[in-house]
């Protein structure tokens, strides 16, 4: 078995970031629902 996830926190930053989240109608919808639940984490960011 090859190892195929190759971890990049730029790609994910950009894919799963608050950033891309809030560009699209969807993606506020997401985050405002994360926001209802009480997510400490509303969505991944680029910073450890």
């Amino acid at each position: 078995m090859s190892v195929t996830y190759q971890p990049s926190r730029i790609k994910r930053a950009r894919k799963h970031g608050f950033r891309s989240r809030m560009a699209t109608r969807q993606g506020r919808k997401i985050i405002n629902a994360r926001r209802a639940v009480g997510r400490k984490k509303l969505s991944v960011s680029s910073e450890r």
